[in-house]
């Protein structure tokens, strides 16, 4: 494995080789040095509302393919835990639902809903059993509003990348979140899931690509924020389109804010606009193609017109055609790398650079 080196002035800086795109080895090594290691969006909490609901999930299946379970325990504290049973493998809870015990259906072993070992019938004999390898695995588990994330192995810390955010957009009403499941859809994209961040990641493109977008948004005025493991881009709205209404303590207060465009390492976009919020999960399933899929939460239903959802799809397709693009361009023979534009792509060079460091295999990398 190559070593990666983005230098940390942009000015000087190139982009991340283009053998992290077409090497089967390197996309197989993300697995564990990106994916495994950093904290994923799994859903809102609304299948495990109440006591000993449960719901049975894969994380990023096609790719990490991990077995977990959610779980509302009898004290209404909720866990994430492993759904393989520590005898044998099984895979525990199949179905979502309520249950009291989590009990193995291949040879009865017993859990409680906080996943310690209680009861296996016939090993009376067996000898320093249980062992804490009994119990089922914890897994690192946060709740911000109503919206769940996981980790299987963190190596960085999510909470003050919350508390940025919330910095941002917390005069919103989370309670006035509707999830909207006939605009929620996922979307197959020929290309690696890089590269889709990274089209993610700049304003650059908008003038080119997004002819109707490039009307609403005054790209002039396109800003990007970096954080550590977050960016902001702040999409300004151009005269007459619509914009939030910001209260007056509002860092952006008196600014025409059409769009909060929120992106969480390595593979999560929070878009927040006028109308409400769409959730977008970049999914690896083959080193050339991903599964993007687009999760609706309706704030003001007054906003949100079919034109709005219309526009969304025709946005995304627009993004599919030119990613898809590239990805056939960087296995040309004539292709090794590129530069960075120190005006617009700000959020991709902060992203190649967390890559790399992951990639690298430094163990800790905040």
């Amino acid at each position: 494995m190559g070593i990666f080196n983005i230098f940390s002035n942009i000015h000087r800086a190139q982009t991340l080789p283009k053998e992290f795109y077409t090497e089967p080895a390197y996309f197989e090594v993300s697995k564990e040095r990106i994916f495994a290691c950093s904290w994923q969006w799994v859903g809102d909490n609304s299948a495990v509302q109440f006591p000993q609901q449960v719901q049975p999930f894969t994380l990023l299946e096609g790719y990490l393919n991990e077995p977990l379970l959610l779980v509302r325990d009898e004290n209404n504290l909720l866990h994430c835990l492993s759904n393989v049973c520590t005898h044998r493998g099984k895979i525990l809870v199949e179905q979502p639902g309520k249950c009291r015990k989590i009990i193995c259906g291949y040879h009865g072993r017993r859990f409680a809903l906080n996943g310690q070992f209680e009861y296996m019938p016939d090993f009376k004999n067996v000898e320093n059993f249980p062992s804490p390898e009994d119990n089922l695995a914890q897994v690192k588990l946060i709740q911000w509003h109503r919206f769940l994330f996981v980790s299987l192995a963190p190596q960085w810390d999510l909470l003050p990348v919350l508390a940025e955010i919330d910095r941002r957009i917390s005069f919103l009403d989370f309670s006035r979140f509707r999830y909207d499941p006939l605009t929620s859809r996922d979307y197959l994209v020929r290309a690696h899931w890089a590269l889709y961040c990274e089209n993610y990641l700049e304003g650059f493109h908008i003038p080119f690509v997004h002819p109707d977008l490039n009307q609403f948004l005054d790209v002039a005025t396109y800003s990007t924020e970096i954080y550590d493991f977050m960016n902001l881009q702040i999409g300004y709205a151009n005269k007459g389109s619509d914009c939030f209404d910001l209260p007056k303590e509002h860092p952006d207060q008196g600014k025409e804010v059409a769009a909060y465009y929120f992106w969480i390492f390595p593979n999560l976009m929070l878009n927040f606009y006028p109308w409400g919020l769409s959730v977008n999960v970049v999914k690896p399933l083959q080193l050339n193609l991903c599964k993007v899929s687009f999760i609706t939460y309706v704030y003001d239903p007054q906003r949100f017109t079919q034109t709005v959802a219309a526009q969304t799809d025709k946005v995304e397709r627009e993004d599919e055609a030119v990613v898809e693009s590239v990805q056939q361009g960087i296995y040309s023979r004539f292709y090794k790398a590129g530069r960075y534009s120190p005006r617009y792509e700000t959020g991709v060079h902060h992203f190649h650079q967390l890559i790399a460091r992951c990639m690298n295999n430094i163990q800790n990398i905040q």
